[in-house]
């Protein structure tokens, strides 16, 4: 089972988002260590577009076979597309996959250990991918929209429940899928019709878009790994 990590260089709302320090090391390093001490993986591949981003994933112990194409490179490109490219490389290099895992780079509060439990799950469930996701954190049947400057619910049928009589909802928490390779490559989608939950606590979940996500996720790993630190 190998690992994709796709990291584009571009990113405008933290520059160089990927490899800035996040204590003391470039956040996609520690991403790739973690995939690394998980055990489940023979190699750790980063698609990156980017010189210095290749450099420092391959000091951290991953590979990086060949620089993105442009193709795959602007703000249009899909996950996917990125896989499906590392892949067809592979597969021209006489390297054919069974099983992969795509993470993304800044998952910076998945351990190693968090990846074993879900690629254990993954393979015991045989499933066509399994997906990380995490509960909403507040009910979304008491969601709205704003109109005109007015309140307008989305589920009003739901106005007067109480909150502990509602389904609980779930999405996904961007950090990484485990998937079956053939099956991806023949459906050039990670969205399934059998995809398998791995619920992630949401301590371990932090979008990383803002400067204020940045912080937020400082606040995060340090409550983890407050022992290291």
């Amino acid at each position: 089972m190998i690992a994709i990590i796709p990291a584009r260089g571009g990113s405008k709302r933290i520059p160089r988002k990927n490899i800035k320090s996040f204590f003391g090391k470039p956040i996609i390093a520690r991403v790739i260590e973690n995939a690394l001490d998980s055990g489940v993986f023979s190699t750790v591949f980063v698609s990156t577009d980017d010189e210095e981003i290749a450099a420092i994933a391959k000091q951290c112990g991953a590979e990086v076979p060949v620089l993105r194409s442009s193709k795959n490179s602007d703000d249009y490109a899909t996950t996917s597309d990125v896989l499906i490219e590392v892949l067809d490389y592979l597969h021209s290099r006489g390297k054919n996959e069974d099983k992969a895992c795509c993470i993304y780079p800044t998952s910076v509060l998945i351990t190693g250990h968090d990846l074993k439990i879900a690629c254990d799950y993954f393979l015991e469930k045989q499933a066509p991918v399994l997906l990380a996701c995490v509960a909403y954190s507040h009910p979304i049947q008491r969601s709205f929209t704003i109109k005109n400057d007015k309140i307008s619910l989305q589920f009003p049928q739901y106005i007067n429940a109480r909150s502990q009589d509602l389904e609980k909802v779930y999405h996904d928490t961007g950090s990484f899928y485990f998937f079956d390779v053939p099956n991806f490559m023949k459906t050039k989608t990670l969205w399934q019709e059998e995809i398998v939950p791995f619920i992630v606590d949401e301590n371990k979940v932090q979008d990383i878009d803002t400067p204020e996500d940045w912080s937020l996720a400082e606040m995060k790993f340090k409550r983890i790994h407050h022992e290291e630190l």
